[in-house]
């Protein structure tokens, strides 16, 4: 599959991409000339410290930051049409149908006053013409699809009722149903336990091997990014400073700052005269 891969074209390509706040004393950069593409079913892991520009890039791409206090510039094309500079109402259009955001913190994505099963349809029906009736059974599936225990039940329920793994799932459901070309994951595990971050990569996988969905993953976790990405894109204040596949990052980074980054992952220190529990 992989050789398939590299022979089709960009679903995502970005080039010059810069950031600026618009502030009473100026513009300051937030991020310079980002650029990269995204292949269908790979996934490019986006790492660097808190500040770096990692969700300032990701919100760019969807066109979310406020132009009031904020300039885009640079390509943003998906499928080869251009979103940088589309309307509000044109973009609209395009996110959650063709490009879809699983954001870090589920309990934000929902409204807390709205049941699971009225924000799903409603997302649904943005964005198709089915009627209501089918739009509840797309979504009913579409939990099922990520191993959700009685999905019409979770349809019934308010965003506080279910756990964080159970709503980052949902999320996920979401932004799966309507098929989207690409999927923006910021930091989809941080707010998880081991084994709610373990399901939710298997399902990331599991969609880019299945629909070809091309996955840009934002983490600060080095060991999330090890475990899903084929590529790998470094930032440090607003720039990018190394990109490389994988192994070739994690075994021989090129930049300082990459390799100040993999010294930092917190490792277990084993000592073989205390190894056995009980033992002073």
């Amino acid at each position: 599959m992989r050789q398939l891969i590299e022979k089709q074209h960009n679903i995502l390509e970005v080039s010059g991409l810069q950031v600026k706040a618009k502030t009473s004393i100026g513009t300051i950069p937030l991020v310079q000339d980002i650029q990269f593409e995204l292949k269908p079913g790979h996934v490019l892991g986006l790492v660097g410290e808190s500040g770096s520009g990692k969700t300032i890039t990701s919100l760019s791409l969807l066109q979310l930051l406020d132009r009031k206090i904020t300039s885009i510039e640079g390509s943003i094309r998906l499928h080869g049409r251009e979103l940088n500079g589309l309307s509000a109402k044109e973009m609209r259009r395009i996110r959650g149908k063709e490009i879809a955001l699983i954001m870090q913190n589920p309990m934000n994505a929902f409204t807390p006053v709205y049941t699971i099963g009225n924000q799903f349809i409603e997302t649904i029906r943005t964005h198709t013409n089915l009627t209501k009736k089918e739009a509840f059974e797309l979504a009913v599936d579409s939990l099922h699809n990520v191993n959700l225990p009685n999905p019409s039940d979770i349809m019934r329920k308010y965003p506080f009722q279910l756990s964080g793994g159970m709503l980052q799932r949902v999320m996920i459901a979401i932004s799966l149903c309507l098929r989207p070309a690409v999927i923006i994951a910021d930091e989809p595990t941080t707010a998880l336990d081991v084994t709610n971050q373990l399901q939710v990569l298997r399902q990331l996988d599991w969609i880019r091997s299945e629909y070809g969905t091309a996955i840009l993953l934002i983490s600060h976790d080095l060991g999330v990014i090890s475990e899903l990405a084929d590529d790998v894109i470094v930032m440090q204040n607003g720039r990018i400073v190394e990109k490389a596949d994988v192994y070739q990052l994690f075994d021989h980074p090129q930049h300082e700052y990459t390799k100040k980054l993999l010294h930092a992952r917190p490792s277990l220190q084993f000592n073989k005269e205390n190894s056995r529990i009980g033992e002073p």
